[in-house]
């Protein structure tokens, strides 16, 4: 058993972060050898979890509700660094993409991107629906894109 096993735990889909919140609890509460727990937002149904001790993580994966399973095997820090590092929300996301806003006043438009702010993680859309083409600069996350340059 290595000092930094991260072990791949099988939830029920979207109880990710109750799995994750009620397992840090019962860590803290009954003593158990968990270090980390990860969520990743691109792994939809697991958790990654560092402990010492295998075993014991099994004992307190079957405590919680959601959780459905300890996947066999085990990984290191290297293996999962990767889900580490948050990726900038405008990666993706070119000049003259066709986008749709999913948050703020201007929800449910579509519009196409003019210029795009990887350091601010912003991009300047023009509304289609608009009378005058005005720009208007959102945050990354706040769009879904519908169409990318060139397709």
């Amino acid at each position: 058993m290595s000092e930094e096993s991260v072990y791949v735990v099988k939830t029920t889909a979207n109880q990710e972060r109750s799995v994750a919140n009620i397992l840090g609890q019962l860590a803290l509460r009954d003593h158990y050898d968990i270090r980390a727990i990860l969520v990743p937002d691109e792994l939809r149904g697991y958790i990654l979890v560092e402990s010492g001790d295998r075993d014991e993580l099994a004992q307190a994966v079957q405590m919680v509700q959601h959780a459905r399973s300890l996947v066999q095997g085990e990984s290191n820090i290297e293996e999962v660094e990767h889900f580490l590092t948050p990726k900038p929300t405008v990666t993706g996301i070119s000049v003259d993409s066709i986008v749709e806003l999913i948050s703020g006043p201007f929800k449910g438009e579509k519009a196409r991107v003019k210029r795009v702010d990887e350091a601010h993680e912003e991009i300047t859309v023009e509304l289609f629906e608009a009378m005058v083409p005005i720009p208007v600069t959102v945050r990354g996350d706040h769009v879904r894109v519908l169409k990318r340059e060139g397709e």
